[in-house]
């Protein structure tokens, strides 16, 4: 069996079409039998006015049949339009989706950069409030604070001694002494200064660096040895008078200590 067609419902225009069509066929059936009671003028005039209502019923139909393919043409236009509209608008959303998108991994770049200099920055701070704050030392026994620079500066005239660089060490010791005159390192600038000064052969301003620390700290336990170095200072001056008093007085102030014990063997063999 073949399959049946599916029947579409007429159109409008093609309602109007048949029903003018109809018409037509009715009056021509009746032209017979009205030719028949009416005269040729007469049968004449009624088929004039038939011809004129059909033109009018097939120009009705026509004009009905183009005002709804009109409608059609205007709706599919507008159909068109639409969709061109809605088309437009969803590429604009997917290119404004797009650079949002950008925009949001640009944002997420700058905030990962942000908290990196963020995070440079507290270490820099840290680093420099570090430097900043005092530190624990000790020096020859003894406990104190000093600033950083300041440890660092001394450290700076150890190393130069270190190094057998006993002009420049010295120098530094002084440096450092002007700097701070107060500091927990002055003992040790003094004596290492004067070692500095005896290594150069500069004697008398040896003596002088060891002099100020015996005058300024009485009581340091670099004492004995500041004395026993300013006795090999003033033997190298060839002024042994001096040096044997220096001694007498080092035994005889610290003689427990190994520079009193020193200074008492050199006196032994100054007999």
């Amino acid at each position: 069996m073949r399959p049946m067609r599916s029947v579409r419902p007429p159109s409008a225009g093609s309602r109007l079409v048949q029903l003018a069509c109809a018409g037509l066929l009715g009056l021509a059936a009746s032209l017979p039998s009205q030719a028949a009671l009416f005269g040729d003028d007469e049968a004449r005039k009624a088929i004039l006015e038939l011809r004129a209502k059909v033109e009018a019923n097939r120009q009705a139909g026509d004009n009905a049949l183009a005002e709804l393919r009109r409608k059609q043409d205007e709706q599919s236009a507008n159909s068109g339009r639409v969709v061109l509209e809605l088309a437009n608008q969803v590429e604009a959303l997917r290119t404004e989706l797009s650079q949002l998108r950008g925009q949001n991994e640009q944002l997420q770049r700058d905030v990962t950069e942000l908290q990196r200099q963020q995070k440079s920055t507290l270490n820099l701070i840290d680093d420099r409030l570090r430097s900043l704050e005092p530190v624990r030392v000790s020096q020859d026994g003894v406990d104190f604070t000093v600033q950083p620079r300041e440890k660092a500066e001394f450290e700076a005239a150890m190393s130069a001694l270190r190094a057998a660089d006993f002009d420049k060490a010295a120098d530094l010791y002084g440096q450092f002494m002007r700097r701070y005159p107060d500091s927990g390192y002055l003992p040790a600038a003094l004596y290492w200064q004067g070692n500095a000064r005896y290594a150069s052969r500069d004697y008398k301003p040896a003596i002088d660096s060891y002099r100020a620390l015996i005058a300024k700290v009485p009581n340091h336990s670099r004492v004995p040895e500041a004395m026993l170095a300013i006795a090999n200072c003033q033997q190298e001056l060839k002024d042994a008078k001096a040096a044997k008093r220096t001694l007498e007085e080092l035994f005889k102030s610290y003689p427990k200590t190994e520079a009193g014990i020193a200074a008492r063997d050199r006196l032994a063999r100054m007999q």
